[in-house]
């Protein structure tokens, strides 16, 4: 079964486990756009230069059509490219629709010389698959489809003692080219499982495991600066008396509810929320795409109710109580600091209401 299990990950999630690998997709597809989009770049000057000389070489002048063909093709995906997004599935259609082109292309130019080897096939089959990150199952498929296609084709159109050769180089170079993109994709994933584990290390508030303050003012000037996001909410919150609490029950406890706070705000917030702790004992979440003042007083009354219910003092009656100011956001500021100011004075201001302890900043 472990055998099998290996197989299977090595197939399917590149060698990790399904939830790492699921973690590190977009990661994936980022780089298998950024990579793509300079190869089509080549592609365009590589076929403009084809073209050209076609007009000049008779070896190249019969294949003048395809060159045309590709060069408009690839023109056509670079402008594509500037204007999807980097992490979109749409990208990583069109980079599998390029493999098969490519993989046709190579037909073709096989198929004007069908006394000679089919070199440039069998270049393709090893190439390719070296400069696509995805699930190796699909480059497989890929692959066995296009040798498939291939062997076909080229059947009626090779004398057969060259399409022997060509079908025993064929299925040697299509078990080696999934073998290469298995590998490939093994060392650049786990390189991107890494490199999570290091941000991820890097931006972790070690006491809640909550977003640090860098990570905080990092996403959220992120979502400033999103011309297509112009609603959200801050809420900034901190513990009622913490220094009290310091200095009667010590540090320890004291980082004890700081920790039991970070915890059911953690399990409060489990969407696409930004959560995590500003320093101290303060805390702020970021709510984007509403700004309905009557859910965000909504949200307060939640984590109030959460915090003194799930934060205990070695003292029973004495409970913990948190005080919270918001900050509703209508795509005026760009920057935190501006949002995070009306929020601070805000909480500020609830503090001063013992009753309600909160407030939205007007």
């Amino acid at each position: 079964m472990d055998v099998l299990r290996t197989i299977r990950n090595y197939f399917f999630y590149s060698g990790i486990e399904r939830d790492e690998y699921n973690a590190v997709k977009k990661d994936a597809y980022i780089s298998n756009y950024e990579v793509w989009r300079i190869l089509h770049f080549l592609m365009v000057a590589a076929f403009a230069f084809l073209y050209v000389s076609s007009f000049f070489n008779d070896l190249l002048k019969s294949n003048s059509v395809f060159y045309l063909t590709g060069l408009a093709y690839s023109v056509a995906v670079v402008c594509i490219f500037l204007v999807i997004r980097k992490d979109s599935l749409l990208g990583q259609l069109i980079i599998y629709l390029s493999i098969s082109l490519l993989f046709i292309f190579a037909c073709l130019i096989t198929q004007n010389k069908p006394e000679l080897p089919a070199t440039t096939f069998i270049v393709f089959l090893l190439v390719t698959p070296m400069f696509m990150i995805d699930k190796p199952f699909f480059m497989t498929i890929e692959l066995c489809a296009a040798s498939a296609v291939f062997l076909v084709w080229m059947y009626y159109v090779k004398p057969y003692d060259v399409w022997e050769m060509d079908m025993i180089n064929v299925v040697i170079f299509t078990i080696a080219g999934i073998f290469l993109n298995i590998i490939a994709n093994s060392i650049r994933i786990k390189e991107f499982v890494l490199t999570r584990e290091i941000n991820i290390q890097k931006d972790t508030d070690e006491l809640t495991g909550l977003r640090n303050k860098g990570a905080l003012t990092r996403e959220i000037n992120k979502i400033l600066e999103d011309e297509n996001c112009d609603k959200g909410i801050m809420f900034l919150l901190d513990v009622d008396r913490f220094k009290a609490i310091n200095d009667t029950y010590g540090h320890d406890i004291g980082d004890d509810v700081i920790a039991r706070l970070g915890k059911t705000l953690g399990k409060m917030f489990t969407k696409d929320e930004i959560v995590g702790r500003f320093g101290g004992d303060e805390f702020i979440i970021f709510i984007r795409d509403t700004d309905n003042r009557d859910e965000a007083k909504k949200i307060a009354e939640d984590i109030m109710k959460n915090a003194s219910e799930n934060i205990t003092l070695p003292e029973k009656e004495n409970t913990v109580s948190v005080s919270i100011g918001a900050a509703i956001y209508n795509g005026n500021e760009k920057h935190y600091s501006g949002i995070f100011k009306k929020a601070d004075t805000a909480l500020y201001r609830s503090k001063a209401d013992e009753e309600n302890r909160f407030c939205i900043y007007e």
